[in-house]
């Protein structure tokens, strides 16, 4: 699938236009149905075949329509309509209950995927492993990588430490891990990703060898900190996550006055990875 830059726009899937939207507050793109439809059936009339489905889909209590959403969108027209969306997770949902030759390739490698995550399960260094290759294969660096691959140790021990003192995966996480980012970097999460121009990207998969260094070096302290002072709630889990993050944020001041420019840059994967390829 190629996407284009635009917040509502037209992505090509196999050279064929699908409307997407990206909802900035959830950070999630949003397809259109009908279109995604047309694509995989070769249906003359998508629209209806989507309205079929779905009928059948709620007739076997089948809960994805709980997921659907309706924009208005582009008509071929030109005209703006309320057209069915849904987000990728959804819309894989709905692919495996479209029996069409066109929709197999999705179902083997959404098949492959879970298969390969219960392996992982069992031998957690299987991740790791496919980690590395995924990033060899997008083009980073061996020493960008090796990197990367430890913050997500880092992190690891942080959530597993956050989950021993009762926070809640999910929006506590984002929670902590926003006033973490905020202590060491100036920014918060979404702010930091608008800087690098970025959407459903990860930030740390877009952080320099110094920014990655800086934010392992805010969530060790925010760890070892909680460790020590066995936070009870959110609350005090608050102030250490900036505890932490404000130790990091010091050594990043120190760094900048020492080399005289700032840390926190705009330059995201795409840029550092050409980086890469001069050197």
């Amino acid at each position: 699938m190629i996407m284009s830059k635009k917040e509502t726009s037209i992505a090509l899937f196999h050279e064929k236009q699908v409307r997407r939207h990206w909802d900035e507050e959830k950070e999630l793109w949003f397809f259109s149905i009908v279109d995604i439809i047309a694509i995989l059936t070769d249906s003359p009339r998508p629209r209806k075949y989507w309205n079929a489905l779905k009928t059948k889909l709620d007739e076997e209590g089948n809960q994805l329509s709980q997921f659907l959403g309706q924009l208005k969108m582009k008509a071929p027209d030109g005209k703006m309509r309320m057209t069915d969306v849904a987000d990728t997770e959804t819309l894989f949902r709905l692919i495996q209950s479209i029996p069409s030759p066109k929709a197999e390739p999705f179902k083997l490698w959404l098949a492959k995927v879970g298969y390969e995550r219960i392996e992982e399960t069992a031998d957690p260094e299987l991740a790791f492993d496919r980690a590395m290759q995924t990033y060899l294969q997008k083009g980073y660096s061996k020493e960008w990588i090796n990197q990367r691959l430890k913050t997500i140790e880092v992190r690891k021990e942080l959530t597993d430490e956050w989950g021993e003192r009762g926070v809640k995966e999910g929006l506590e996480f984002a929670i902590l891990t926003d006033e973490i980012t905020k202590a060491w970097s100036g920014e918060s999460v979404k702010s930091y990703k608008k800087l690098k121009g970025l959407k459903k990207e990860n930030l740390r998969d877009n952080m320099t060898n110094l920014e990655l260094v800086l934010n392992m070096l805010a969530e060790t302290t925010t760890t070892e900190i909680s460790k020590k002072k066995n936070p009870k709630n959110l609350e005090q889990s608050t102030q250490i996550a900036r505890q932490g993050g404000h130790v990091a944020g010091t050594a990043r001041k120190e760094i900048e006055k020492t080399i005289g420019e700032t840390i926190i840059t705009p330059k995201n994967a795409k840029e550092l990875k050409k980086l890469i390829l001069k050197n």
